[in-house]
């Protein structure tokens, strides 16, 4: 009896075919997934890179374009200090803050960074008054001025203009664009050439009556009910 090594079956026609469709499939559903991925990056990219340079080239809004007076709106019931408040002014997609640093100076800004107009926050523990923050690229502005201090943004925040009523209330009355005093920017929107701009005019019920104190815009007048 002779000894002979096994023969290996003969291979199955049917077997390769399914293997050769499964590693089309296979490399087809990598190539697929490789484009999504090269495309999705792409359009990312590509519209972060569109949004920076909107919003650094102004092309997109930002608080204080209009030169039409906003209407005035109240804020909140009182703002203590060391406190901040965020809030929608001049319209409801227009994010803003509204800060009452321990001395009790109160100041209002756009909450959009002029960097790529992410959300901006006031950070009360640093510093002796705090800082207002981007956390997207680490921007830093003045809590007191709204100007950059640390970080990418090409330009200071733009104000939300406030007044403080004897009852505490707190109440928007404008918008100034960035570097533009509270004063310059409630004058430029209401129209008012007179000295100082004194009178804000019709506010409604229980409006303020008062333009922001202060050639800077870093505080706000208290002002009498009308």
């Amino acid at each position: 009896m002779s000894v002979t090594d096994p023969q290996p079956p003969a291979p199955d026609p049917r077997a390769d075919a399914a293997q050769e469709a499964l590693r089309d499939r296979i490399a087809a559903d990598s190539l697929t997934t490789r484009r999504d991925y090269l495309r999705i990056v792409a359009t990312v990219s590509g519209g972060l890179a569109v949004g920076g340079v909107a919003v650094a080239s102004g092309i997109l809004h930002r608080h204080g374009d209009s030169d039409e007076a906003p209407e005035i709106k109240k804020v909140a019931d009182r703002i203590e200090p060391g406190e901040s408040l965020a809030f929608r002014y001049p319209g409801d997609e227009d994010r803003a803050i509204a800060v009452r640093m321990d001395d009790g100076t109160l100041a209002g800004y756009s909450a959009v960074c002029t960097h790529l107009a992410c959300a901006v926050l006031w950070r009360k523990e640093r510093g002796s008054e705090g800082e207002l923050y981007c956390p997207c690229h680490e921007g830093i502005f003045d809590a007191r001025t709204g100007e950059v201090t640390a970080g990418p943004p090409p330009r200071g925040l733009p104000k939300v203009l406030l007044v403080e009523q004897v009852d505490g209330s707190v109440w928007a009355i404008g918008t100034a664009r960035s570097g533009e005093s509270a004063v310059e920017g409630f004058c430029r929107q209401n129209g008012d050439d007179r000295p100082g701009c004194p009178g804000f005019g019709a506010g409604g019920p229980a409006g303020p009556s008062a333009v922001p104190s202060g050639a800077d815009g870093k505080t706000a007048e208290r002002s009498e009910r009308t």
